[in-house]
């Protein structure tokens, strides 16, 4: 048995009673703006990008091939060289995610944002004069370099909002990279349009306009403070600390706030920033673990990349004329942005929990119900809408909740010296289920038809009952109180009955017992 003293503040009228919420400050609101415009917006950006100039890459890789070789490509070869130019965006991401518990240590989460917008601007002249160096390589070593700089923002992103926001406000300043991931997959849809770079001669300049945000980034990011709990907790900085607070929280009085980070560095004072594998092996945390496991694969393996990937070939079949559907698609892409919105205005009155099982909740309903329409649409033509209005509700839901919220329970269910590896280890799920669903499901397809979709039906309803039974609400929380919570629900099938009684707290069952007062005994 593991027995874990908390810090004296922890008990009574310490910490977990103390009062640390704080409004909404032009600082907090710009810097969540710019960090979710010049990083997480480019990541939907790039995943909905190739999909419009398709055919002139085609073209391009078919063109400048038979100019070195003096003959074309065959179509077998040709579908495999785009395939790579799409697939290595998730390779890429993968890299990046693994980087990010060394860059967030060496340079903090402020640098390490900074020093990726430089990935960014190579990308972007790498595939810009792509075709002008006649180099389809260029094309797939920007992809590559806009993947690394993917996986390491996913990551970076959501950990130094999660840092400097205060526990009232982590919800809504949390879910906003969803709302520009969703913003990026729609500004591709309209500048891919005829009428804008859809044309031939403006796809290079189509890829690499990812370069404006970052730079925007890259020149205004400096001029926001780094992470207090960062200065404070890893480099024990405690006026650069305290400097930051007063920036962002727009007031001086921040002693209740350098307290609380205080007090989580004295309980973390013996333990140093761990690994992914002392993370894994760590029994004392592994519910923590398993659900950052759980919500970070069931986000990608709830089939929404595949109800993306196949939007066109569905609405072909609701009957809406070829010419119309980038003009349909660009409708549910405002959809997303919509439903993403929604969440992040709702967040802090529903709270996480409601919002995420509601999403997926919503996914597996409607992923059924496409199942159902794809059946009986031979004898009941009628049934083609019912797979319209089945896709927009699986892509709104997922907008609403599990396309942030994960990112989110990454950077609440752990104190410091584990979330950089917390986030190391979501990331990578991120990255390989993407690649693993976007390589399987045809297959799946083939094999099983209609029924394929019942798979993901059946994942997104599993992710939410675990959702339901095991993690706790976080709205409103301390990172400390989050952490306790757990501990708690652990210790509660260790202590005899007799020794304690139950409280709540926020909602949640917690532990009160004079016998027990400091220390929370956990089982190993």
């Amino acid at each position: 048995m593991l027995h874990v003293t908390l810090a004296p503040g922890l008990a009574g009228a310490g910490l977990l009673s103390r009062p640390l919420s704080q409004h909404l400050t032009f600082p907090l609101l710009s810097v969540t703006l710019l960090v979710s415009f010049g990083s997480s917006m480019l990541y939907g950006y790039n995943l909905a990008v190739v999909n419009s100039p398709a055919v002139h890459i085609k073209a391009f890789y078919n063109t400048t091939w038979s100019q070195r070789y003096g003959h074309g490509l065959d179509p077998g070869p040709l579908t495999l060289l785009y395939s790579l130019t799409v697939s290595i965006f998730a390779l890429g991401g993968l890299v990046g995610s693994l980087l990010v518990g060394m860059l967030v240590e060496r340079y903090g989460r402020n640098g390490a944002l900074s020093r990726s917008a430089l990935l960014v601007l190579l990308a972007g002249g790498f595939m810009g004069f792509s075709r002008e160096l006649r180099s389809p390589e260029m094309v797939i070593i920007g992809r590559s370099i806009t993947g690394l700089h993917s996986g390491i923002c996913l990551s970076v992103v959501p950990l130094y909002l999660g840092e400097i926001a205060p526990k009232n406000l982590r919800g809504f300043l949390g879910l906003m990279p969803s709302i520009f991931i969703c913003l990026g997959v729609f500004f591709a849809q309209v500048l891919g349009l005829p009428e804008l770079l859809g044309e031939d001669r403006f796809w290079p300049l189509f890829l690499s306009v990812v370069a404006v945000p970052a730079s925007l980034q890259l020149l205004l990011l400096r001029c926001f403070p780094e992470s207090p709990r960062y200065l404070l907790i890893e480099r024990n900085d405690v006026c650069g600390a305290t400097k930051a607070l007063c920036r962002f929280l727009g007031t001086p009085d921040v002693q209740d706030v350098i307290e609380e980070m205080k007090e989580e560095q004295r309980f973390l004072s013996s333990v140093e920033m761990i690994s992914v594998w002392q993370l894994l092996r760590d029994r004392s945390i592994r519910w923590q673990t398993l659900s950052v496991v759980v919500v970070n694969a069931g986000m990608q393996l709830s089939g929404i990349d595949a109800i993306w990937f196949y939007t066109n070939t569905i609405f072909q079949n609701a009957g809406i004329p070829v010419s119309q559907i980038p003009y349909t698609t660009v409708g549910t892409g405002a959809i997303e942005v919509v439903a993403g919105l929604i969440g992040c205005f709702t967040i802090e009155k529903l709270g996480r929990r409601p919002l995420i099982i509601t999403g997926f909740c919503t996914m597996g309903i409607c992923l059924a119900g496409i199942t159902v329409s794809l059946l009986l649409q031979t004898a009941l033509p009628w049934m083609r809408y019912v797979s319209v209005v089945c896709m927009i509700g699986i892509i709104a839901g997922f907008c609403m909740g599990p396309a942030g919220i994960p990112f989110l329970m990454t950077a609440e269910l752990f104190t410091q010296s584990h979330r950089p590896a917390a986030y190391i280890m979501g990331g990578s799920l991120n990255w390989i289920c993407n690649f693993t669903i976007g390589f399987i499901f045809p297959f799946l397809q083939m094999s099983a038809g209609a029924f394929c979709y019942l798979v993901f039906c059946s994942i997104c309803l599993l992710v939410a009952l675990y959702i339901y039974l095991i993690i706790p609400e976080t709205k409103n929380k301390t990172f400390m109180e989050i952490s306790h919570s757990f501990a708690t629900r652990r210790s509660f099938l260790s202590i005899p009955a007799h020794l304690t009684g139950m409280v709540k707290l926020d909602g949640y069952g917690a532990l009160e017992s004079r016998a027990l007062e400091g220390s929370v005994s956990t089982l190993p």
